[in-house]
């Protein structure tokens, strides 16, 4: 892993982004002090809805929500909000 300043970067920026993208970590320093890495782009991945169907599926469990009362998001009643505990 290689320490560059950034004054030295700017100068060298096209051969430090080649050297990246062959998998390379550089370090970018100010005055000596670490401040950024330069690391190899990694694409992310999206929420893959259909593999967790896929996942319940074959956990035995077809449907996560088989059953959601007409009234789930009304608000509760205040009389609710201040009863004990049982």
């Amino acid at each position: 892993m290689e320490t560059v300043s950034l004054s030295d970067a700017a100068d060298r920026l096209a051969d430090l982004a080649r050297r990246v993208e062959d998998g390379e970590t550089i370090v970018l320093t100010r005055d000596g002090k670490p401040i950024a890495d330069m690391v190899p782009h990694q694409p992310r991945g999206g929420f893959d809805l259909e593999a967790g169907r896929r996942y319940l599926r074959e956990e035995g469990l077809p449907d996560p929500f088989p059953y959601v009362a007409d009234d789930f998001d009304d608000p509760l009643l205040e009389d609710f909000l201040l009863r004990p505990l049982p």
